[in-house]
């Protein structure tokens, strides 16, 4: 073993190995630089309780696992591979004598479905666990399930630079927590927050300016992805120092040249992701510029969809970032923001189990005979929405029965390592005689867009990006760096297992493989709306005016999930023949009997759905007349009652009814409200037959209002609210029941002469109110009291009615006047 400087863990070492010796769990807390990634796993190697087992270590990041692995073997003077080794996706460097394995992404959680028990192994460290992936919050929960049901020898520890070490202790059952202060120099922080509108590459390529002149050394500049990268490197053109591009989606070969130290007398400006923020040490960097920013995926239960999102960093990321700039010698860090800014980021970042697309989570859960995630012990547990939701179209997709066990299609899936929802898609395909295509379009899924977004958003159509993957077309937009890393994953899906078929001559398209691995996603080109669709979930999609947005069906398998309807980003066409073919299972035969507010009236249809989208309708005869009549109650709920013909007569009966139910509530409630409410009780019966509401006349509808009265309101309705009062001329004169509280009589003042009693409605309970017209028939007197109107205020109105009217018989005394309907004396 080669001799090295010593690090501040060293110091740690001895503590943690009396702890893991009495014990079977331990937390180490060391800040980033401490040497905990590096030294941790070959100081355990010797320990009497490993013996002649390995030791497996959890990365969160593909770039630092293999650049542990590369250190590790350096300090051992071997090659990696021998005594120390890494696993990734699609790379492996491990041999039959390797004892530190660093794994990353699912590659623990493979090794646990694989191996339950692992039992080559003796020591699972998580490394980085403050970084709260997604895959080690599930490998953790799993390997404690293991070591507490099958391996009580196995030893678990958990490594981090910033954590709640004392729940995570808690976690691990009370385990103890080891401290290494780490060691680092001054960093002196300044802010340069940017000018109002002015584009980030100009003020981080203008603060990375002042920190070359202000500092010696390489400067770390952090950015929230490769777009942002890629345009700070083309504003920094012509400076003397060398750029370097660092992020996950570059070639292994470029990833290691901006983590080495620079040639004497040369300088370095490295370009980073959050990758560089743990794990990594890059050598040299005295100065760190942090445009404060970080991309992360974001799940949504309510649209199905996850995407990146560009956040603020957590001041514990902050801090993270800052450290680097003090590992060799007194540092400073740039900030992109204000001081007032500062105060209010928030502490730390959400874990992304709280986030994240679940299913791939549901699915190794699953293939491990969890059902439940509550069997297990988690720092947060998955949300019980996103859960469900998950766990839902993995039985959609054939991975899960409905009681949530795996099946032998599922447990396929699992093994494949892609999304389940690819997985599916390249399972079906390998029967349909289409793996090479769907190996295709699951890595252009999975990579990033092969087309830069450099003005705006690119078209949607997948096909075109087949054709770049298959070198058919060239562009000048392409991204490079994605490309590579799709043509890879092509190759990666290609050979992993499958059994052989022969290739059929109806093979399927692009859109029906996309179909198998989203088919909540087919969409159908909404009537006379040109790039707007509704999705099979029920949920809107629109494409700005391309090729594809005249296609009446589309797959869309990415969308931006914003608003009421999502912007598509990728699809591609798809046929109602082949939808007819391939997933005529899913397509539910329904009659529907609807209102049709243009006729007023009812029309039967069969309709062909699939989940939101009619596939087909047809116009059917002799429907369910209970189905009819239900339909035309929707109608009068939907419409109001204003949709029936109400006749006066028809009115005037509810306007009695009301009447009385002010005396007495036993009365029918015919208000509007009350009616529609009762719909089933008063029209429906009236219905039968029918199926347009303009046929049903207005005597029906009195009927029907009718029919709400007992028989012994029926009875006494018109003794209660007659519809006419006789005045002492004879005359029968209508009742006004439009107002309930207070009903008129409006009759010529002459024809009541001689009576002295107001008339009474109600069971003499109520006196209407009198309208007392002229010859006329214009009112001169509103009264309710008839007998106080004669003694008083009728002289004043004789007086004006004897000079408008003269030849009108005005008495003096109207009590002993006879009533009379002439408008002239007789001569």
């Amino acid at each position: 073993m080669h001799h090295t400087l010593s690090l501040p863990v060293d110091e740690a070492v001895p503590e943690l190995r009396r702890e893991l010796a009495a014990g079977r769990t331990a937390v180490l807390q060391a800040p980033p630089g401490a040497g905990k990634t590096t030294r941790v796993p070959i100081a355990l190697l010797g320990e009497p309780w490993l013996g002649k087992q390995r030791i497996v270590m959890l990365e969160p990041r593909r770039l630092a696992a293999r650049a542990a692995a590369r250190y590790m073997a350096g300090k051992l003077g071997e090659k990696v591979g021998e005594t120390v080794g890494y696993r990734v996706r699609h790379e492996s460097a491990a041999g039959p004598g390797t004892r530190v394995l660093v794994v990353t992404e699912g590659v623990l959680t493979r090794m646990l479905a694989n191996d339950p028990a692992l039992e080559d192994f003796g020591l699972v460290i998580f490394d980085e666990f403050h970084e709260r992936s997604i895959h080690a919050d599930l490998g953790l929960a799993l390997t404690l399930q293991t070591q507490d049901v099958l391996r009580e020898d196995l030893r678990i520890l958990v490594m981090s630079a910033t954590l709640d070490s004392v729940a995570v202790a808690g976690l691990l059952g009370g385990a103890p927590v080891v401290s290494s202060e780490g060691r680092s120099f001054p960093v002196d922080v300044q802010y340069r927050p940017p000018r109002p509108g002015a584009p980030l590459e100009r003020s981080v390529a203008a603060v990375v300016r002042e920190a070359l002149e202000d500092r010696e050394g390489d400067v770390l500049v952090f950015l929230p992805g490769a777009r942002e990268i890629r345009r700070v490197e083309s504003a920094l053109q012509g400076l003397a120092a060398e750029v370097m591009p660092l992020h996950g989606n570059l070639p292994p070969q470029q990833q290691d040249r901006a983590i080495l130290p620079s040639p004497p007398g040369r300088r370095k400006i490295v370009l980073a992701t959050s990758i560089a923020e743990t794990s990594l040490t890059i050598e040299g960097v005295r100065s760190v510029v942090d445009a404060g920013f970080a991309r992360v995926p974001r799940y949504s239960p309510r649209t199905g969809m996850s995407r990146l999102l560009t956040v603020r960093v957590s001041r514990a990321s902050a801090e993270q970032r800052r450290g680097r700039a003090g590992r060799v010698a007194p540092g400073l860090c740039y900030r992109l923001w204000s001081p007032q800014q500062d105060v209010a980021l928030p502490e730390r970042a959400s874990p992304e189990i709280l986030e994240a697309d679940l299913a791939p989570l549901v699915l190794d859960l699953a293939a491990a005979g969890v059902r439940d995630p509550l069997e297990l012990r988690w720092l947060d547990p998955p949300p019980a929405a996103a859960f469900v939701q998950a766990r839902g179209l993995l039985i959609q997709l054939g991975a899960l029965d409905r009681s949530g066990a795996p099946t032998a299609h599922g447990k396929a899936m699992s093994r494949l390592g892609l999304h389940p929802r690819l997985s599916h898609m390249v399972m079906r395909s390998t029967e349909l005689g289409a793996r090479h295509l769907a190996c295709e379009l699951a890595a252009l899924l999975t990579e990033r867009d092969l087309l830069r977004r450099t003005q705006g958003i690119p078209e949607a159509d997948i096909r075109t990006r087949l054709d770049l993957l298959r070198g058919t077309v060239v562009r000048h937009d392409v991204d490079r760096d994605a490309l590579r890393r799709t043509r890879a994953e092509v190759a990666a899906c290609r050979r992993s297992r499958a059994r052989p078929v022969k290739v059929g001559s109806n093979a399927p398209g692009v859109g029906l493989l996309l179909a198998m691995a989203y088919p909540d996603r087919i969409a159908q080109r909404r009537p006379g709306a040109g790039g707007r669709y509704l999705l099979r979930n029920g949920r809107g999609a629109f494409l700005e005016p391309q090729g594809l947005s005249s296609e009446s069906y589309l797959v869309i398998p990415e969308l931006d999930g914003d608003g009421a309807e999502s912007r598509a980003l990728l699809a591609a066409p798809i046929t109602l023949d082949e939808i007819r073919a391939w997933l005529g299972e899913e397509v539910v035969v329904q009659d529907e009997v609807r209102w049709e507010p243009e006729s007023r009236g009812v029309v039967a249809r069969r309709q062909e759905r699939l989940g939101a989208i009619v596939l087909r309708e047809t116009r059917t005869g002799n429907p369910d007349p209970a189905a009819v009549a239900g339909a035309l109650l929707e109608g009068v709920r939907r419409e109001g009652l204003g949709v029936l013909r109400w006749d006066d007569g028809a009115r005037r009966l509810r306007q009695r009814i009301t009447f009385l139910r002010t005396l007495a509530p036993e009365w029918p409630d015919v208000s509007d409200e009350g009616l529609l409410e009762s719909l089933e009780e008063w029209l429906a019966p009236r219905l039968t037959g029918l199926s347009r509401l303009d046929v049903l006349s207005s005597g029906d509808l009195g009927a029907a209002l009718l029919s709400r009265l007992s028989w012994e309101q029926r009875s006494a309705l018109d003794r209660l609210a007659p519809t006419h009062l006789t005045v002492p001329t004879g005359s029968r004169i209508p009742v006004d029941y439009a107002d309930p509280g207070a009903p008129v009589l409006a009759v010529r003042l002459q024809e009541m002469f001689g009576l002295t009693e107001t008339p009474r409605v109600g069971g003499d309970r109520v006196p209407v109110t009198l309208h007392l017209l002229s010859p006329a028939g214009r009112p001169v007197q509103v009264t309710r009291d008839l007998a106080g109107f004669w003694r008083s205020t009728y002289f004043d109105v004789r007086k004006d009615l004897k000079g408008r009217y003269p030849k009108h018989e005005w008495p003096e005394n109207p009590l002993q006047a006879k009533p009379t309907r002439r408008a002239k004396r007789r001569e």
